[in-house]
């Protein structure tokens, strides 16, 4: 009984840090052709001279925002003259936040009192006298753009990169601004299933110990992970699957693990609706009745059942619900009505079905 057993100095994980979302492997598979893209539309800046600015989209767990990391960790370890700035914009969601985060990375503290227009200054002085690429992680998460029309005017030479989920975004811009930015886009594609299964057993090898896997158990989470299309799925399913065999003092992670990995997947997949505050709950209940209405018909009819918040303040709460994932918004540009936003109530399939 107790040969089959863990003893309390060993672990099934060489380490968990390797299944992190945001960790960076030494090789990106399978996205070299995007990554070499990526890479050229820089490349001018080592002439001293502008670069090409891109918008990156696809769908979450793609590999969007690991691919750039990894280009701008090369960037840094290549050269000195070119700054890499990377922007989460969900975290910093507007002009004065960006501002801020700029000059921490840039290492300037004396940001107290500051209002945007000095910070802005601090910061173009400083990389003036250099090339930069920014990365602008979601950048459709950002309240204004205020930030992007001051790196377009007055920095000199620079690649941007924003990364979205959503192609339309662009298409979304004001013309000026659009005009200034001139950017291309990237498509990520989801990765099948035999790249999804390559991607994981990389991260397999540098998370567990070698031979801790059963062949079964790992394919098992490979074929979820394809069907999900993301690979942040596969990589909590393996550290739970993990865990849940230390759990048990096993040696090896079996099929058993996995399933029950699997059934706890809809709470990092979706948030359980109860633990929502009661706004947010009776607007999703408003968007459960009315799936499929655009923004603005939803904000109206929200209005007359009393709502109070701003339009604006109603738009943050949409995009709190689409990231939960209780909902999808869906935007499209021009047709006869210009630009719109569906939103619709998520009707996804259980996550813990096998």
């Amino acid at each position: 009984m107790f040969d089959k057993m863990l003893s309390s100095d060993e672990s099934l994980f060489l380490d968990t840090v390797a299944l992190d979302y945001d960790y960076i492997p030494k090789l990106i598979p399978h996205r070299e052709k995007e990554q070499k893209y990526i890479a050229n539309c820089m490349k001018p800046l080592f002439s001293k001279r502008n670069g090409k600015n891109l918008l990156i989209h696809g769908l979450s767990g793609v590999g969007k925002t690991v691919a750039c990391k990894h280009i701008l960790q090369e960037l840094e370890e290549q050269t000195d003259s070119i700054a890499p700035i990377f922007v989460n914009c969900w975290q910093k969601n507007t002009t004065y936040k960006i501002f801020l985060e700029l000059c921490d990375q840039l290492n300037y503290r004396f940001t107290q009192n500051k209002k945007s227009s000095e910070l802005f200054n601090i910061v173009k002085d400083i990389l003036n006298k250099k090339s930069v690429v920014f990365v602008f992680d979601e950048i459709d998460k950002v309240e204004d753009l205020d930030f992007l029309y001051s790196i377009l005017e007055e920095i000199y030479r620079k690649t941007i990169i924003m990364i979205s989920n959503h192609k339309d975004w662009l298409f979304n811009l004001d013309s000026r601004l659009k005009s200034r930015l001139i950017a291309e886009t990237l498509e990520f594609n989801p990765y099948d299933e035999a790249e999804t299964k390559d991607i994981l057993q990389q991260r397999m090898r540098y998370a567990f110990v070698s031979g801790v896997w059963d062949k079964e158990a790992f394919n098992s989470i490979a074929k979820k992970t394809a069907e999900l299309e993301d690979i942040r799925s596969g990589l909590y399913l393996m550290k739970e699957a993990g865990n849940l065999a230390e759990d048990e003092a096993s040696k090896k992670i079996q099929i058993k693990h996995v399933q029950n990995a699997i059934k706890k997947l809809n709470d990092f997949s979706i948030k359980k609706s109860d633990d929502l505050d009661s706004d947010a709950h009776a607007l999703l209940d408003l968007i459960k009745s009315n799936s499929g209405l655009k923004i603005g018909e939803l904000f109206d009819i929200y209005q007359k059942q009393g709502g109070q918040a701003s339009y604006k303040t109603f738009q943050r709460k949409i995009a709190k619900l689409e990231q939960g994932k209780f909902i999808s918004v869906e935007k499209t540009a021009g047709g006869s009505e210009g630009n719109t936003t569906i939103v619709r109530y998520s009707q996804i399939k259980k996550l813990d079905e096998f």
